[in-house]
């Protein structure tokens, strides 16, 4: 009930500008009475996943909370797990705004953000200063104005700052927003990124005598071929799970909705077919050797079933979540 009456008063402002008011007051007012008002409780259902204990298998994406600032607010909603970020070496303004818009006929948002955020440091204090104890992913990313030459020092730079404080980390290699970031999935640049990353994560592992598993996000918008490549990199580089999938630059399923035109990858309910055909495909392809987070329209009990069905170990929710509000992950383990 105060969700649906604070989204309809949300959802008459400007769509950035409700989302950092409903981060706002998470922060202002956590552990205060009024943090009853998305506080709930819900019954475990423990998942073991890359050798890490879950308490259930409904997690939030990376995007919402970037900076790393709510996440005690986000942990009274009953999530699973939480990853924030994506988070860059250094602070960025992203891209010019507006650069989040809403189509509420089909349940969807698409952005434009551009990886904005106060920086890789900004965000580990945040960490530190949490009280959350369960498990974290921390999403990484490579600043605009680094050329992908030089994109795997970003990565690594990122990697070593939060590598003490995660649970997991995902290397985000799949926004659509961030000019050439999509090539480094492809090819050489894949394997040469990934060889990288897998040599610092060994030797960060011995040096903090701590397991930190490294996931790669990748995008819906690749072909059969493009994806068998893109699994093929990961086992061979011992890449420990993949995140299926981000936002998507198909609009096929909005055409002629107000904003479909508008730049940037669309989330909700119009990938939520397609990135479940990625999660099966990974899952066939690797033979179930490769651990995946499904993400991608998940909005009910029936939707995040299809993404387990698929070969998903856990899912994820973003596009859903500002839809329908912390009661999703409540329905969602009702219904499994």
């Amino acid at each position: 009930m105060f969700y649906d009456l604070a989204r309809r008063f949300m959802f008459t402002r400007d769509a950035e500008w409700a989302h950092e008011f409903a981060l706002h007051n998470l922060r202002r007012f956590n552990n205060t009475p009024f943090s009853a008002a998305w506080s709930q409780s819900v019954a475990d259902r423990p998942v073991e996943f890359l050798g890490l204990q879950f308490k259930n298998p409904v997690g939030l994406a990376a995007g919402l909370d970037k900076n790393a600032e709510c996440i005690d607010a986000f942990a009274k909603m009953g999530f699973g797990f939480i990853e924030v970020g994506t988070v860059t070496p250094r602070p960025q303004a992203g891209n010019d705004k507006p650069r989040i818009f809403r189509l509420p006929e089909s349940n969807a948002i698409i952005n434009r953000m551009g990886f904005n955020n106060k920086g890789v440091d900004n965000l580990i204090h945040n960490v530190k200063a949490a009280q959350y104890d369960g498990i974290l992913g921390i999403n990484i990313g490579k600043n605009k104005d680094t050329p992908n030459e030089q994109g795997k020092d970003d990565y690594i730079h990122c990697m070593r700052k939060v590598f003490e404080h995660a649970s997991y980390i995902t290397v985000n290699i799949s926004s659509p927003n961030t000019p050439g970031l999509r090539d480094l999935q492809y090819g050489a640049a894949l394997d040469d990124l990934l060889q990288s990353l897998k040599n610092e994560q060994l030797d960060l592992i011995a040096k903090h005598n701590k397991q930190v598993p490294m996931l790669v996000k990748i995008a819906p918008d690749l072909d059969a071929v493009q994806i068998a490549q893109v699994s093929e990199s990961l086992l061979n580089n011992n890449i420990d799970g993949v995140i299926a999938t981000n936002t998507t630059l198909e609009r096929a399923a909005v055409h002629g909705q107000q904003y479909a035109d508008e730049a940037g990858g669309l989330s909700g309910q119009p990938v939520r077919e397609r990135s479940t055909q990625v999660v099966q495909e990974l899952k066939r392809l690797t033979a179930g050797k490769l651990p995946i987070i499904g993400v991608g329209g998940i909005d009910d009990a029936a939707s995040a079933k299809e993404k387990f069905a698929a070969g998903a170990d856990l899912v994820q929710v973003y596009t859903g979540f500002i839809y329908k509000g912390p009661q999703l992950v409540k329905t969602i383990l009702q219904g499994l």
